[in-house]
């Protein structure tokens, strides 16, 4: 963690972006229940700080904490979506969460 001149906090996670394939909306159903257990489990463990998905469909956007870009997203990629190509691409970028101090 670092200081910010304001005296709060900046967390680094890595903002993991999951792309749905185009017909997602369809082929998530089977998944979904398995899906959203595996989030919360991540959420709860602290894993994940953030999750959820366009409405639209086109991507989830997953807050993760990891030492890594990879570590981020072999965690996503573990994940029931990715392992039955509902997600087709997941990409990570570093990201300064505000806390409080």
């Amino acid at each position: 963690m670092s200081g910010s001149p304001s005296g709060g906090v900046l967390e680094p996670v890595w903002l993991v972006e999951a792309t749905y394939a185009p017909d997602a909306a369809e082929t998530r159903v089977p998944f979904r229940a398995e899906h959203l257990a595996g989030v919360r489990e991540r959420l709860a463990s602290g894993v994940y700080v953030e999750a959820g998905a366009f409405a639209d469909v086109s991507a989830s956007v997953i807050l993760v904490r990891a030492e890594t870009a990879e570590a981020a997203l072999e965690l996503v990629r573990d994940d029931v979506y990715m392992r039955h190509g509902v997600w087709v691409e997941v990409r990570a970028r570093a990201f300064g969460r505000v806390t409080q101090a």
